[in-house]
């Protein structure tokens, strides 16, 4: 796993969450909360890896753009968890900021795809 920069943190992000999870209250809120992001942040890597598989430059496309809907989805119950005050507003900082640029990572990488594709397709 070396060298792939977002396997590595797509991978990273997937424990922080599981981990960050791990230590909420036993509330419904908690518990709902908790579950919507720990099957999104995983989901982030799941896609990541699903695409450096991928048969095609379509599919690999495809898989990087489900990572980032999923990244982006998870950034959205990050910011409603830190929003509601549910969690520790330092471990949330810093999963904010890593999904953050997850996005970044994801987004440079869906668009450069596309314009490489589009390109071939000129040809």
């Amino acid at each position: 796993m070396a060298g792939n920069i977002i396997q590595e943190k797509s991978y990273r992000f997937a424990i922080d969450v599981i981990n960050f999870v791990r230590k909420f209250p036993n509330s419904q809120e908690h518990k709902i909360l908790g579950n919507q992001l720990f099957r999104s942040g995983t989901s982030v890597g799941a896609n990541v890896e699903e695409g450096i598989a991928a048969i095609s430059k379509k599919d690999f496309i495809n898989k990087m753009s489900i990572a980032l809907k999923e990244a982006r989805e998870s950034h959205y119950w990050l910011r409603l968890i830190r929003d509601t005050r549910l969690s520790n507003q330092g471990a949330l900082n810093q999963l904010i900021n890593a999904c953050g640029e997850l996005i970044r990572i994801l987004t440079s990488i869906v668009k450069t795809s596309q314009s490489k594709q589009e390109s071939n397709y000129k040809c």
